[in-house]
């Protein structure tokens, strides 16, 4: 069952957790203290300490992985410091686990000997997207949405954040522009 106060699209983690700054219609912050980062956690079934520290943790990580979600939506490579800040949430993990760039891809290397932490998981499912070349990070053009979601059908075709959110709305107009536009006929 959906959790009623965060919007969820079934998206990988770490672009759940992105898209938190700014939830649509209003575009308003899903996690404005340290109380609503613990439930939203809870949410995506992670574990967090929930404290202050852990809060400031978690938006200093969400600010790095929307710097990758907004450069890999334009088409553009993302910063090495924000790979970097990925990089060191890899390196908390007991174990091996690194984001590297093997002839021209990005690949993972992990090898893990607890649980991931909650920031760890969301890092490790950056770095897994970053990881797929088969992935395309795009955001959506809905009206009042702007919502990140990750394409991975086979030619690159989906458009929207998911179809009960934007796709509903997008069929709406389409239909009405069709409704609208005259038939030309050869008579």
């Amino acid at each position: 069952m959906p959790d009623p106060e965060f919007l969820l699209l079934g998206e990988p983690l770490w672009l759940e957790f992105v898209n938190t700054a700014h939830q649509p219609p209003t575009g308003g912050e899903a996690l404005p203290d340290p109380a609503a980062y613990l439930r939203w956690t809870k949410a995506v079934q992670l574990s967090s300490p929930g404290d202050a520290e852990a809060y400031r943790a978690a938006l200093a990580l969400r600010e790095r992985l929307a710097a990758i979600a907004d450069a890999l939506a334009e088409g553009r490579a993302a910063a090495p410091s924000a790979i970097e800040a990925v990089n060191r949430r890899l390196g908390l993990l007991e174990g091996r686990e690194q984001l590297v760039r093997i002839g021209g891809r990005w690949r993972l290397r992990f090898h893990p000997e607890r649980p991931p932490a909650d920031l760890e998981a969301i890092a490790l499912s950056a770095a897994q997207a970053l990881a797929n070349p088969l992935a395309t990070v795009r955001r959506c053009p809905g009206p009042e949405c702007g919502l990140f979601f990750l394409d991975e059908t086979d030619n690159q075709s989906r458009r929207i954040c998911s179809r009960t959110r934007c796709g509903q709305q997008r069929g709406r107009v389409e239909r009405r522009r069709a409704n609208r536009t005259p038939v030309v006929t050869d008579e």
